[in-house]
């Protein structure tokens, strides 16, 4: 056996997004999908551009033919956000396979007894045609050991393994037919000679894919129903794993852009059986190139399953705060168009056009729940005129966005070149739970590409007794702070607060500054600049007319002389460093880094205390404080504690 050790396989685990495709950095063809461990993995092939080097691939032109050399495996636990393992098997890897087939094409993967087993076909290097490898790992993502041999019996492609209820596993290929065996505990060997799958259509038939419901089995594959048609995917059912099967019909029709393949598996998934299947969105001039695609399936009362109709918008819940491409749309009104945004590169996605007013389209299934107090939704579009979009969840409007389109070249112009946009707005409001979002064009023509909904930062971290001490950030800013709860200071206007006002109103309550006096939080901000108003408003408190106690503890390691603090703030501020009084901005300010310099001042070595108050009347206040030598460089060498 042979340890597949690429370190692909260790890298790039990153999430995709969630509408059709769902991959949506590289070609995915044959998905299959399998539940291990309550987590949805997918295996698919991998259709890849032939390389310069390669001119022709099972005696047909590279160019225009199937390319294939490893296969990636992801996972997801929400049908929408993917993670890419990397890959698990690669060609060259196949110790009886051709290093430079460019055949690996669809593949499956079963788990039995603990082990995981992953089927692949591959061109054989002595012989002809296809053989089906088995490669077999302690986890579902691998790493896989290679086994030395293909599966002695089996000459095709596209294997599909059922593990039966009782344990029993059965192995089907396509190749002159769809054929069918046992195999041997081992998962490595068939058990006994294969068998014609008897009861299916006359015609090109490939892919299967087989899996059992309550006490049917289906088989389902790719058809070609009419000559020189494309794939359709159909089925038969039976009452034995191996037949004889009934055929029933078709559950998905031809591609209707004309892609010639069509690949698929089932999968039940809490509760809700879903569809896997491919399509040539990201190639649309060249259908070897495929992407997986999802959609959900109802079953009939008597088994049988209802056509399923392939959709832009695909499966699963999307977050308002993830970014939603709106262009796959689940429905839109009839004069609704969408487009590649880079013809080059067509892994960049799409935009859809709403091209008069009234223009609607629908994206389901949008969860609203995360959405705190000052969200506001932010959109990418493009527009020649002025125009509107409006969002609404359900039935109740959430934002009306204005589009206006601003010439550099004088008055606004027509015929001006367009450029994408990102706007945003505050929401009026929002569904609590989950709802389909519906944007609509209410004026001139408009490009949208995506939306997205946004919280307000936190601005805070609380910090719990016993934290580990924090550095100044790299530009020696403080974050860290003990803030009071703030305290109701009537001030008509902030051109009051001149340094006599600050010593009889302000200073005259430092020494009775401790943490016995008042509420205290101790807290991170996100921020170098530390928006107290943000503080006041999280604790329900008013934010304006309000006067801010502050303090945090330097611990220097040594002594260090000609140190100034430099302070910037918005209203006026008084500081205090180990008791004296050090620097004081005073009248009606802006908050700007170092806005006010100290004298020179002496760092003990061990614990400082810095204090702070700061007041305002109707501004929003906010502080940035650091530490400074003699050249105005940040002093970093210490840590804060609280």
């Amino acid at each position: 056996m042979r340890i597949l050790s690429s370190i692909l396989a260790l890298v790039a685990i990153l999430p995709a997004l969630a509408q059709n495709p769902i991959i949506r950095d590289q070609f995915t063809a044959d998905p299959t999908a399998r539940v291990f461990n309550n987590r949805i993995y997918l295996y698919p092939s991998h259709d890849i551009p032939a390389p310069a080097s390669v001119t022709e691939i099972g005696g047909q032109p590279a160019s225009e033919w199937f390319c294939m050399a490893d296969y990636h495996v992801f996972s997801s636990d929400n049908l929408t956000d993917w993670t890419d393992h990397g890959v698990i098997v690669s060609q060259e890897q196949v110790p009886w396979g051709k290093p430079d087939a460019y055949s690996m094409w669809a593949p499956d993967c079963v788990e039995r007894n603990g082990k995981y087993y992953f089927y692949f076909p591959n061109a054989p290097k002595n012989g002809r045609g296809f053989s089906i490898g088995v490669a077999i790992a302690d986890q579902p993502t691998g790493p896989f050991r290679l086994e030395p041999e293909p599966i002695r019996g089996i000459m095709g492609i596209d294997p599909s393994v059922l593990v039966d209820n009782d344990g029993q596993a059965y192995i089907y290929w396509s190749g002159m037919g769809i054929r069918g065996a046992k195999l041997k505990e081992n998962m490595k060997e068939l058990d006994g000679e294969s068998k014609m799958m008897e009861g299916l259509p006359d015609g090109f038939k490939e892919g299967p894919f087989v899996f059992r419901r309550g006490d049917w089995y289906y088989l389902t594959f790719p058809w070609v129903r009419k000559e020189k048609g494309t794939e359709t995917l159909a089925y038969a059912m039976s009452r034995s794993p191996l037949g004889p099967w009934d055929f029933k019909g078709i559950f998905m029709a031809e591609h209707t852009n004309g892609c010639w393949t069509n690949h698929h598996s089932f999968v039940e998934y809490q509760g809700q059986w879903y569809l896997f299947y491919h399509h040539n969105d990201y190639s649309p001039a060249m259908d070897k190139r495929r992407s997986a695609r999802i959609e959900c399936v109802t079953f009939r009362k008597d088994g049988t399953i209802e056509e399923v109709k392939p959709t832009l918008r695909g499966v699963g819940v999307t977050q308002a705060v993830a970014r939603i491409e709106v262009d796959r749309y689940s429905s839109a009104s009839k004069e609704v168009t969408n487009a590649s945004l880079d013809t080059l590169n067509r892994f960049q996605g799409w935009y859809a056009t709403l091209p008069q007013k009234g223009s609607w389209l629908r994206y389901s299934e949008v969860d609203f729940a995360s959405l705190r107090k000052g969200a506001y939704a932010v959109v990418q579009v493009r527009a020649r005129a002025n125009t509107v979009l409006s969002l609404h969840a359900g039935k109740k409007r959430i934002v009306r966005i204005p589009v206006t389109v601003v010439s550099e070249r004088g008055p606004f112009r027509r015929d001006q070149s367009n450029q994408w946009l990102t706007l945003t707005a505050p929401l009026e409001t929002w569904p609590k739970g989950t709802a389909g979002l519906i944007v609509t064009c209410d004026g001139e023509p408009v490009d949208i590409d995506w939306v997205q909904f946004r919280n307000r930062p936190d601005y805070f971290t609380p910090v719990s007794s016993g934290t580990a001490p924090v550095r100044p950030d790299s530009a020696g800013f403080i974050r860290r702070w003990a803030l009071q709860e703030p305290i109701y200071h009537e001030v008509p206007s902030n051109i009051l607060l001149m340094e006599s006002y600050l010593q009889e109103k302000v200073a005259v309550g430092y020494p009775m500054l401790n943490r016995k006096k008042g509420k205290w939080h101790t807290v991170d901000s996100e921020n170098y600049h530390v928006r107290v108003f943000r503080f006041a408003e999280s604790l329900g408190r008013n934010p304006y007319h309000s006067l801010f106690w502050g303090m945090t503890v330097i611990d220097s390691p040594e002594e260090v002389a000609n140190v100034r603090l430099a302070v910037g703030s918005n209203g006026a501020s008084m500081w205090w460093l180990n008791g004296q009084q050090v620097l004081t901005l005073d009248g009606d300010r802006r908050m700007v880094e170092d806005d006010g310099v100290s004298q020179r001042l002496t760092l003990k070595r061990g614990r400082n205390v810095l204090c702070f108050a700061l007041v305002n009347g109707p501004g929003l206040s906010d502080f940035c404080v650091r530490l400074i030598d003699e050249k105005g460089n940040p002093i970093t060498n210490y840590t804060i504690t609280q």
